[in-house]
């Protein structure tokens, strides 16, 4: 097989006409819809589903046709004009971020949707943000150019003032609300408009019209202008004021788009099936091959020395388990990037995560819901694997032989939970495997256990995550469970540098216990976790007990030191102790972390913190001033308002404790009309009084 070549039954392309890519955007800006028409124009299915009734080939769970919504994302294949199309259809709702981010982490390429009415939305910002994050080259597409109150140019504006970032329009509507009846393609000064076909497979294409002819010229001047300004031999050229040819502008705007220096943008209607054929070509024309990117990052397991793997066959194998999903038919479905080399049916590859060797049952290319069986995955794919038990998402999978390990794939902490139980005790166990199951799906889903209750507590994004999930257990697992009222996910942390000391000591005739430690803590900045320094000197205490102090420490903090909520953003320095030479033990210095850092957290002033949401909420105006007194007297802290067709959008931040079960609230407040979007934000103390009620109420639980 030669290098650089990608299979798949009866199709043969190599590498460079190979594009991962992604569609991202705000909740209910089309995402879906646009992937079907994807699929449909590309010949992959006969049929345009809709969301609406729940007949799109990528939500394929009985969850995501029932309530219009993606909750997982879905991978499918698809070919145009000989190039291979590896598609990731992911969720908009923030409860599921947790697939956007995996996705992202092992894609080249992306289509940002924007809505045309809304423009930038605050999950817009988020998914931009995580985009980012990766470095994923991106192509915008403003969708629902067919909406009441749609604007381009103020879409484009959205997106430079709220995203900076450098876009490029390389289109023009023709028509904007119910007149939108095509686009306007500025490389040809072309009108592609769809006339012939209600399903847009046919289109006329023609010369601009008068009408349009001076905002065209404008608009592709302009154009030009931008996509010579990345370029230094364009840029002379524009400077000279010489011609420069479509095929010059289109490999210059694709180097751009690769180096993230411009962002092309496209318009149109996806559930009018107009604009849709420009995106495919761009697809093609802007967005990276595997081999078009930097050779991926990793590090040697053993030295911890960089490692560049490149994107070819006859490298050693390495691959990025970026998601894991349970499949009713064939049992784990564990889904790789495969970064370089080639990986087979059968064989045995080494997780260097877990320091284990796994083999390989089967190789699928997944098509949503659909599989096709292969017997090799090769540089640049996204693939299926059956029969890895031990591998988890975030692993690498590599060549034993030569061994790396990629950067994992960092998820947010869950900022919700509920407490769950069977129904019977028949379905004790059950229950314990259907959620561990999930929570392998899932990294941002958290189960634990409450000694004192005897419930499973579950934890995820949102009420509507959980709320999915015990529909889940009921449906796929067959577990009838019972749930309690969701709680928020409180943390807790400190204000101050304290120092803090731990002793265990213990006589019972024969060996005795001895462990003696000091400790000091000091306050982190936000997010910023839990740090473990050793600050030990002259071996006051030996190195082999350090480990069962930091155990003890962190186990200590987990379970949370005033009010039973885990600790967070700490610094802990163990700095002084002392030891015994026969009576020491790692169980000794264990307690004595735990006792020492109960002592310290005690005295730097401890804080409980509590999720803060940014909100965003969708009014009519008459309804504003309500909206308004309402989130305000919830501790909402209005960010700005602006105005769109008789309708407000309140952009706040806002205590996750005091929106719980907004949804109704808002339905009561605007007769039904108003809506609203939410996403975590931040952590910020509570007020005073409410950490006073929530130790007391812990205080009371403990006795």
């Amino acid at each position: 097989m030669p290098d650089a070549i990608q299979v798949t039954k009866n199709r043969i392309v190599t590498m460079d006409k190979v594009r991962n890519i992604g569609i991202i955007a705000h909740i209910d800006g089309g995402k879906t819809t646009t992937t079907e028409r994807l699929l449909f124009y590309t010949g992959k299915i006969h049929k345009i589903g809709s969301v609406d009734e729940g007949t799109t080939t990528t939500d394929s769970m009985i969850q995501e046709r029932e309530r219009g919504i993606t909750i997982q994302s879905a991978c499918i294949t698809t070919f145009w004009k000989q190039y291979r199309i590896n598609i990731i259809d992911t969720p908009g709702h923030v409860d599921f971020t947790a697939e956007v981010e995996r996705s992202l982490r092992v894609l080249d390429g992306a289509i940002m949707i924007f809505d045309g009415n809304a423009g930038v939305q605050a999950q817009s910002e988020t998914v931009w943000r995580q985009a980012d994050k990766y470095g994923v080259p991106r192509i915008a597409f403003v969708n629902k150019m067919d909406k009441v109150g749609a604007s381009f140019q103020k879409t484009l504006d959205s997106i430079t003032q709220k995203l900076r970032a450098p876009i490029v329009a390389v289109v023009l509507p023709i028509g904007e609300e119910h007149a939108h009846t095509g686009v306007i393609d500025l490389m040809e000064m072309k009108m592609i408009v769809y006339d012939k076909d209600p399903e847009g497979m046919e289109f006329t294409v023609k010369d601009v019209t008068p009408e349009y002819a001076s905002a065209a010229t404008a608009a592709r001047a302009h154009m030009v202008e931008k996509i010579a300004g990345t370029d230094d031999v364009l840029m002379e050229k524009y400077l000279n004021e010489e011609n420069i040819s479509v095929p010059e502008l289109k490999a210059a705007l694709r180097r751009a788009t690769i180096a993230r220096k411009l962002f092309p943008v496209f318009c149109g209607a996806a559930w009018r099936n107009k604009g849709i054929h420009p995106i495919l070509d761009a697809i093609i024309d802007y967005l990276p091959s595997p081999i078009d990117l930097p050779p991926i990052e990793g590090f040697d397991v053993n030295t911890g020395d960089k490692i560049l793997r490149r994107p070819e066959n006859n490298d050693s194998f390495s691959g990025l388990l970026f998601k894991v999903q349970s499949d009713p038919h064939v049992g784990t479905l564990s889904y790789v990037r495969v970064y370089s080399g080639i990986v087979k049916t059968g064989t045995e590859v080494y997780n260097s995560t877990r320091k284990k060797s796994e083999r390989i049952g089967r190789l699928l290319l997944m098509h949503a819901d659909k599989r096709e069986g292969i017997e090799e995955g090769f540089a640049g794919e996204i693939i299926a694997c059956i029969g890895l038990k031990e591998s988890y998402t975030g692993d690498t999978l590599c060549d034993k032989n030569s061994p790396i390990s990629l950067s994992p794939i960092q998820f947010p902490d869950p900022v919700i939970s509920l407490s769950i139980e069977p129904e019977t005790t028949d379905d004790q166990e059950k229950m314990s495997q259907a959620l561990n199951r999930l929570t392998q799906e899932d990294p941002t889903f958290k189960v634990s256990y409450n000694q004192e209750t005897g419930q499973s507590i579950i934890a995820g994004m949102g009420e509507l995550y959980l709320e999915i999930v015990v529909d889940r257990l009921k449906r796929e697992f067959g577990v009838n469970v019972k749930t309690g009222v969701p709680q928020v996910a409180y943390r807790e942390t400190i204000s101050e540098t304290a120092e803090g000391e731990g002793k265990y000591i213990h006589q019972s005739g024969g060996h005795g216990q001895y462990g003696h430690c000091k400790i000091r803590v000091e306050p982190k900045a936000r997010g910023e976790g839990v740090e473990f320094v050793n600050g030990i000197k002259g071996g006051v205490i030996p190195s082999n007990f350090i480990p069962a102090i930091e155990k003890g420490v962190r186990e200590t903090l987990l379970k949370g030191i005033i009010a039973g909520y885990p600790c967070t953003d700490i610094k802990i320095t163990v700095y002084d102790g002392s030891y015994h030479d026969v009576d020491s033990s790692e169980q000794a210095f264990k307690l004595a972390g735990a006792y020492a850092i109960k002592d310290a957290v005690a005295l730097a002033r401890p804080l409980i913190l509590e999720p803060i949401m940014k909100m965003e909420v969708a009014t009519p105006s008459d309804f504003l001033g309500t909206v308004i007194g309402d989130l305000s007297s919830r501790r909402g802290q209005i960010g700005g308002t602006t105005d769109s067709f008789g309708f407000t959008t309140v952009v706040a931040t806002i205590p996750l404790e005091t929106v719980r079960g907004y949804a109704t609230v808002i339905r009561s407040l605007t007769q039904g009309r108003g809506s609203f979007y939410m996403e975590p934000s931040h952590y910020d103390p509570v007020p005073r009084d409410i950490q006073e009620k929530l130790t007391i109420k812990t205080t009371d639980k403990k006795e």
